[in-house]
């Protein structure tokens, strides 16, 4: 009992620790405890072009900053074109951090554009540094179907922030995206070709979407980074980490840079091409024996009707079970006729028409074709001939020839709602953006996964507070062992039961006592002893009588004075 008891206070003892480590998940999901760190809004420490928090809480100061639009998207039907989705200032769900606001889409099935300008122009030509832009983005509802990337405005003098739509030039565009299985991260810049003056997107080449599709679906804030370097070469990082990497030159499609040579656009098939590579036999004859009339299939001569073949009996009768509606009108709905159901009598055998079986035509042969030759008239397959690309150009570094960026926009439609951004900062500083997210995401980020979400279960939260420890795992592990090994080790150390004596009788056979079982054998002892006393005595009054009789008869054919050797006397003793 007490390594029980031993076995249960260690066991209490693990889940004491890790409720210590953790934290109520109740206490860290509400909204407003007092307890909870009060945020203190982030300041860039260096250069930065632009740096939001919406963390005054102020809607006017917003408004001044956030020009929600007034267009109207194009290509769609008029009810639906508006954007008229609704944005608010507001703390997440279940929000970590005291004090900490970010912008929430809040409709959804709605178009939604709002857009900012950036504190200064970021223009890849003069500054000469690494493009970073980074923000934060959580699906508290989940995402069904809907993006939340980001559009960065092309520079223009015409630019007006409340005619924002679909159409309005952007220089990059980043962000997750998903409908239904299909889930994207875009990364598209616009690059205008220098021969022909036309923008072309550009599209990152992501096949594996694996390391990024999680955010959809555990509703945490993720912290999305994009860098673009002086030399063309870029890097995405979800939550700090890594997760694609390349060119500006070689992982986009199409490639900045076009084809040398192209399609003539002017050459023509010529008439008399002949691009099939196999022919009928020109030469090849019908036979005069080949009878194309024979069907493929005909009634089997062996066939015969069944003798009790029901030729009067229809396949399908009306039910005689149905009942006419009520509520029927026979002016409105006609006359009504009770639904037909298959004809019992014609399970056993059949009824209705009787057509023998049908079985494969041996005189059949089909339609005659001449066997297929070789084309001895072909020229393969035709394609146009190849002239120099008039566009063709070459560019080696093409992240100088993107358009300047003057703005920021969220151009959106989305099935889910409740989707917030915080924390968009751009600036050509990784040191920046580092310190900027350790000030907003890693605070927030860390405290979300030792909570977790009122939809998740228990087993959901013990798995996501694992993303962060996993030396967690053990503890769960020792969680589980622990129970098992006490009960086994309880089981094992339990006494076994005695197996039953035959209890000591005596000399009348009558069973005796555990009290009287001592008493009992000493007397047996007594009772042996008194027997080999007993016989001690028998041999000597055996043997003195022998000395006073004198030899047998038996004894007078031996040697005189030879004794003959005395026979020992056996006997048993009780106990034996």
């Amino acid at each position: 009992m007490s390594r029980g008891l031993w076995c249960f206070a260690l066991f209490l003892f693990v889940l004491c620790s890790l409720n210590a480590e953790d934290g109520s998940p109740e206490t860290e999901a509400t909204g407003d405890e007092p307890d909870k760190e009060a945020y203190v809004t982030p300041q860039p420490i260096g250069s930065a072009h632009f740096a939001e928090t919406f963390d005054s809480g102020n809607i006017d100061v917003f408004k001044s900053r956030w020009i929600k639009s007034k267009a109207m998207k194009e290509d769609v039907d008029e009810d639906i074109a508006k954007y008229d989705g609704e944005w608010n200032i507001e703390a997440g769900q279940e929000n970590p951090l005291r004090g900490d606001l970010g912008l929430a889409l809040k409709t959804k099935a709605k178009h939604h554009a709002v857009s900012a300008f950036l504190d200064r122009p970021f223009r890849f030509q003069t500054e000469q540094k690494p493009f970073i832009i980074q923000y934060d983005v959580r699906f508290q509802e989940g995402m069904e179907c809907g993006g939340a990337y980001i559009k960065l405005l092309s520079e223009d003098a015409t630019l007006k922030l409340e005619n924002f739509h679909d159409k309005t030039p952007y220089t990059i565009m980043f962000g997750p995206d998903k409908c239904g299985n299909e889930q994207k991260l875009h990364f598209i810049f616009r690059y205008k070709n220098p021969k022909s003056s036309e923008a072309e997107e550009k599209h990152m080449v992501l096949d594996d979407t694996s390391s990024f599709s999680g955010i959809f679906t555990d509703r945490f804030t993720h912290l999305l980074t994009l860098i673009i370097n002086t030399d063309s070469s870029f890097s995405i990082l979800l939550d700090q980490n890594e997760i694609r990497s390349g060119s500006l030159l070689k992982d986009f499609k199409p490639p900045v840079i076009p084809e040398e040579e192209i399609d003539d656009p002017t050459d023509k098939k010529p008439a008399d091409w002949d691009d099939r590579a196999r022919i009928p036999d020109p030469e090849a004859v019908k036979p005069d024996d080949w009878d194309e009339s024979q069907p493929e299939k005909i009634p089997d001569p062996e066939s015969t009707k069944p003798e009790q073949w029901l030729d009067d009996e229809p396949l399908y009768i009306p039910d005689p079970r149905a009942e006419k509606p009520s509520d029927w009108d026979t002016d409105m709905d006609g006359e009504w006729e009770a639904p037909l159901i298959e004809n019992v009598k014609c399970k056993p055998v059949g009824c209705g028409e009787w057509k023998p079986a049908m079985i494969s035509n041996p005189l059949y042969k089909g339609i005659w074709r001449a066997p297929m030759i070789d084309n001895p008239d072909y020229k393969g397959i035709w394609k146009p001939a190849k002239i120099p690309n008039p566009n063709y150009f070459t560019d080696e570094n093409p992240v100088l020839s993107l358009a300047p960026i003057s703005a920021i926009g969220l151009e959106l439609w989305s099935m889910s709602s409740n989707i917030l951004f915080d924390n968009f900062i751009v600036t050509s500083d990784k040191a920046v953006a580092d310190k900027w997210a350790a000030d907003t995401y890693l605070k927030k980020a860390s405290k979300e996964r030792r909570g977790y979400s009122s939809g998740d279960s228990v087993i959901d939260f013990l798995y996501k507070s694992t993303d962060e420890r996993p030396w967690l795992w053990m503890v769960y592990a020792l969680v589980i062992i622990l129970p098992v090994t006490c009960c086994i080790s309880i089981f094992m150390s339990r006494p076994k039961k005695k197996s039953k004596k035959q209890k000591p009788a005596d000399a009348n056979g009558a069973a005796v006592t555990e009290k009287e079982a001592p008493a009992a054998a000493s007397r047996d002892d007594l009772e042996v002893e008194e027997d080999s006393e007993a016989s001690k005595r028998e041999d000597l009054e055996t043997e003195e009588s022998a000395e006073a009789d004198g030899p047998s008869n038996d004894d007078e054919g031996q040697s005189e004075g030879v004794a003959e050797p005395r026979q020992p006397r056996l006997r048993k003793s009780r106990k034996d």
